[in-house]
């Protein structure tokens, strides 16, 4: 026998998809928690997308949206996994911008957000964001607000963010898929994964320093 479809309930679902993802940006979440949390949601055809839309709110107010990782990667092949992070990244990465261009006069990062702020009004070519994106463990959010602050032009922030956060989710994915043990995924982001992505920004950086020092040679 069929049940009636509540018209109401993508809205509320999303809803409350927005309020955990809340509630997991302002209290301590461990990666096992989060694994439960995703296995629970994995059969829900409009989780997925809740989840991608509540990371785009968290990046965009500058809260970090990378818990949603742990929602979806271990759960989803990275066909589908990393176009939904991505998803939510971009449009977090563009609201944050917009919040940054908006609020910057009233922006008091902290050391490490001074330090990114720093480095972009020094050195924002598309090398050096794509190296920024790409290193792992850089706050995105910084990143995110710090290019709207400096009015960076959105063309090359956008590009950077693709490639850097498709080279980034694509590697993470692949190494987690699979993996419902907070152990084992934890592990699996170990040397073997991050490695290859230090070495890979390293060598972006290296590219923007010797075109800067050809340019200026």
């Amino acid at each position: 026998m069929l049940t009636r479809f509540n018209p109401r309930l993508p809205t509320l679902l999303l809803a409350g998809l927005l309020l955990l993802m809340l509630a997991g940006a302002l209290l301590p979440v461990s990666v096992a928690d989060l694994l439960q949390w995703g296995a629970a949601l994995a059969s829900h055809p409009l989780a997925l997308l809740g989840i991608s839309l509540g990371m785009a709110l968290l990046m965009s107010v500058g809260l970090p949206g990378s818990l949603c990782f742990w929602l979806i990667a271990p759960f989803h092949p990275p066909l589908v996994s990393v176009p939904m992070l991505m998803l939510g990244s971009i449009l977090g990465a563009v609201g944050a911008r917009r919040l940054g261009m908006t609020f910057g006069d009233n922006w008091r990062p902290g050391r490490g957000g001074r330090h990114i702020l720093q480095l972009l009004a020094r050195r924002s070519d598309f090398l050096t964001q794509c190296a920024m994106r790409t290193l792992p463990g850089f706050p995105h959010a910084f990143i995110n607000l710090a290019a709207g602050v400096l009015r960076l032009p959105l063309p090359g922030f956008l590009l950077a963010a693709l490639i850097g956060l498709g080279i980034k989710w694509s590697a993470y994915s692949h190494a987690v898929h699979g993996l419902l043990s907070a152990r084992q995924a934890e592990a699996a982001l170990g040397a073997g994964t991050l490695l290859p992505l230090a070495a890979l920004a390293g060598l972006m950086l290296a590219g923007s320093l010797l075109r800067r020092l050809w340019k200026h040679g």
